[in-house]
């Protein structure tokens, strides 16, 4: 495929064009979904789109696919896609190269007048991350039946926005029928690794065989309240029970062993005064493995933990489920595609697993789907200090296009 004109060069400088919208002081971005931000990355990329001569489809959840037609219009379309929206003190990577690296392959195509047998699309799914509106990944969710529609229009973010009132107001909300983009024949996923492994092995590209198995959980420790120059003896501090419990967290994670995770991101105290003891604490845990009966031992750890410390400490703790996702294979035929493209331009790479959630992992319900890794900077990622060089965005790029095109056949190819 060396006729067709793929420019590392120009998807660095679209990387860089799009992270200015929402960047930050300190070299990130904070491009949140359904905000006025979110609205302008999505307005360059669909300007990007029609001058690469695509056509745009928006969906009722701001789901947008960016079309280019193929030889035979009855196939399936053979779509790539991941998200722009960040965290609040996110990278520049972070879902953006998926997207970006997807738009690159439909320029090259456009540029070079090259026609591919089945139809491609390009997806920016809305709400992948979660930090305004929970949980994450909702866009690509609800399109694969995983959340319905009216439930995520309904969603509320902290400061009781509705979902679908703040996408009418960024000028995102679409007609089309989210379920429409279950009618893929594959879907294909570039990322950065938001890890440490191929950057450690010296590797340029990780094919993704598989996502580990999530369980998301809300605890809520219930004390009772008193002055802080009150005995000591005669205390139930929530705060303190819960502060046991987070440690109990790390210690059911590490003592799973492998790829188990444990992790508290979130916690909040009432009444949340200096001088009071806190009589309520809740916090987030978000535990993930790739075995799932391991991943129910963990679990249940983490509720007899809880049994413990609320007899220890004479206090209520609650545990309750909040969000979770079985472990999920990607197709082993496009994994294959992604070795035989990595291997041609003689990139090195690696079969892994990712432990974290992605659209693909929702798409993989419904639609053949792999995902592809790139390296980054000391694995770091949530941070506005995550980082890639042009190279690694460039050979991801090259190894997403060979293993799309080999999967949508090209027009006149022998």
């Amino acid at each position: 495929m060396t006729n067709i004109p793929f420019s590392g060069a120009r998807l660095w400088d679209s990387l860089m064009e799009m992270a200015r919208i929402g960047a930050t002081p300190k070299g990130g971005c904070n491009r949140q979904t359904l905000t006025e931000l979110d609205g302008q990355g999505r307005a360059l990329l669909a300007r990007w789109g029609r001058e690469a001569g695509l056509t745009l489809t928006t969906d009722r959840l701001g789901n947008m696919a960016l079309r280019r037609p193929g030889r035979d219009p009855a196939r399936r379309p053979v779509a790539i896609g991941s998200h722009l929206d960040t965290q609040p003190t996110g990278g520049k990577f972070d879902g953006v190269l998926g997207v970006l690296a997807g738009l690159e392959v439909m320029r090259a195509l456009h540029e070079a007048g090259a026609e591919t047998e089945a139809p491609l699309l390009l997806i920016n799914w809305t709400n992948e991350e979660g930090a305004r509106f929970s949980p994450p990944m909702m866009g690509s969710g609800a399109a694969m039946g995983a959340f319905s529609e009216a439930e995520v229009l309904d969603m509320r973010d902290p400061d009781g926005i509705r979902f679908g009132d703040a996408l009418s107001a960024i000028g995102w909300a679409g007609d089309a029928e989210p379920a429409a983009l279950r009618n893929l024949e594959a879907y294909f996923e570039l990322h950065i690794e938001q890890g440490p492994v191929l950057e450690r092995e010296g590797l340029d590209v990780g094919v993704v065989t598989h996502a580990l198995a999530q369980q998301w959980f809300d605890v809520t420790v219930t004390g009772e309240e008193s002055h802080a120059g009150g005995a000591m003896s005669h205390r139930r501090d929530a705060l303190v029970a819960a502060a046991s419990l987070v440690q109990a967290v790390e210690r059911i994670a590490r003592e799973a062993g492998g790829d188990g995770r444990g992790t508290v991101g979130r916690i909040a105290v009432e009444p949340s005064s200096r001088n009071v003891v806190p009589s309520r604490a809740t916090f987030s845990v978000d535990f993930r493995n790739g075995d799932e009966a391991t991943l129910d031992r963990m679990a249940a750890a983490l509720r007899e933990s809880a049994g413990a410390v609320a007899a220890e400490r004479g206090v209520g703790v609650e545990v309750t489920p909040f969000w979770a996702f079985p472990q999920t294979p990607f197709d082993p035929a496009l994994a294959q595609r992604l070795r035989d493209a990595a291997a041609a331009r003689d990139i090195p790479f690696r079969d892994m697993p990712t432990g974290i959630g992605h659209d693909a992992v929702y798409v993989a319900r419904e639609v053949p789907s792999v995902m592809i890794f790139t390296p980054c900077l000391g694995g770091i990622s949530h941070n506005e200090a995550e980082s890639i060089t042009p190279a690694q965005a460039e050979a991801g790029m090259l190894v997403l296009a060979d293993a799309v095109i080999a999967t949508a056949g090209l027009a006149g190819a022998a």
